[in-house]
């Protein structure tokens, strides 16, 4: 499956994430939500790394390490922060906000990873401001 497949499975999935989450925060509390379901995150994944063989201890100390800890620590506080605006806010305010790391992982991939910015991913990035703007102000 190649990696436009792999981003809608993603999408579809996630799709789900916030309307279910928004209501099992009307009763458990947002730190025990991130517990609770990233549990199932790491049981999936581990079983996923069994079921491909893949060694994890070859990975523990690869030079390219450092970065996957970062990325799961701005990951920890992203997730832990949604999950409370969740329980705080409503969906169609919370997630188009949330969202908005579109826009800035766009951003960043162009100024730190000297990715192209097309005038077409440019105006796809200021549409996406605007909807959310839309969307989180309505």
């Amino acid at each position: 499956m190649n990696y436009v497949l792999w981003a809608l499975v993603g999408m579809a999935s996630y799709t789900m994430v916030a309307p279910l989450m928004k209501i099992a925060l009307t009763d458990v509390p947002s730190d025990v939500a991130v517990l609770l379901s990233n549990l199932i995150l790491v049981v999936v994944a581990g079983g996923l790394v069994v079921v491909s063989g893949t060694n994890v201890s070859g990975f523990l100390t690869h030079s390219k390490s450092p970065y996957v800890y970062a990325a799961g620590l701005f990951l920890a506080v992203g997730i832990i922060a949604y999950y409370r605006a969740l329980s705080l806010g409503p969906v169609s305010v919370v997630v188009p906000v949330f969202a908005m790391f579109i826009v800035t992982s766009s951003a960043v991939g162009v100024v730190l990873l000297d990715e192209t910015l097309t005038l077409r991913r440019g105006v796809g990035i200021a549409l996406a401001i605007v909807a959310v703007y839309l969307t989180a102000t309505g």
